[in-house]
């Protein structure tokens, strides 16, 4: 189970990595659209397409990474209270009941959808460029495969905080600025003036 839980948080990672440089891309791209709307007075016909794709695919394939970081929005003002085994059992039955069946319908459904619209070749309603969108489509399943390879990992952390009594801790690559800020106001200051 460690194995691949491993497997699973390293893959989910790569992916929330690399597609997270589409912010990046997004602000130039948007960036410019502004440029040469307002400054130029000449607007792009493809700018609100690609900035929706790349907002989008951010938006999906950074879902799994964000589930092995434990960073989903949860609500857990009596969930922190209990015993770990008994958070773990509870969130173990909720991947099975909501979690698997919502992601896997997720898949189908996503194949099905990308299927009809490579076949016909999908563009854009929304410009004038007919941006093609057939392959923003594939995203949908390509997240909903990595999230359930993701959930099992999951599912695998419960099972060993249910035998443990002890959380696997997610891996930490990135910390919020609040946390941040926490430890600095608590943390002992480095400054000679201030010994």
């Amino acid at each position: 189970m460690l194995g691949y839980i491993k497997f699973a948080d390293a893959l989910s990672a790569a992916f929330g990595k690399v597609f997270g440089w589409l912010i990046v891309l997004m602000t130039f791209g948007v960036s410019y659209e502004v440029f040469v709307r307002y400054v130029l007075g000449a607007p792009t016909p493809w700018a609100l397409d690609i900035s929706f794709i790349m907002y989008g695919t951010l938006f999906m394939l950074g879902g799994a990474y964000t589930l092995s970081r434990g960073g989903h929005v949860r609500g857990d003002f009596l969930y922190r209270l209990w015993p770990v085994r008994v958070q773990a059992a509870i969130d173990g039955l909720l991947y099975i009941v909501f979690f698997f069946p919502g992601v896997l319908a997720l898949v189908f459904a996503g194949w099905k959808y990308a299927s009809r619209s490579w076949q016909y070749g999908e563009v854009s309603v929304n410009s004038p460029a007919g941006v093609p969108i057939y392959q923003f489509k594939t995203v949908i399943v390509v997240a909903g495969i990595l999230l359930a390879i993701q959930g099992l990992a999951q599912l695998f952390r419960c099972i060993l905080a249910m035998r443990d009594g002890v959380w696997l801790a997610a891996a930490e690559d990135v910390e919020e600025t609040e946390q941040l800020l926490m430890k600095q106001m608590t943390a002992p200051s480095e400054h000679p003036d201030m010994k």
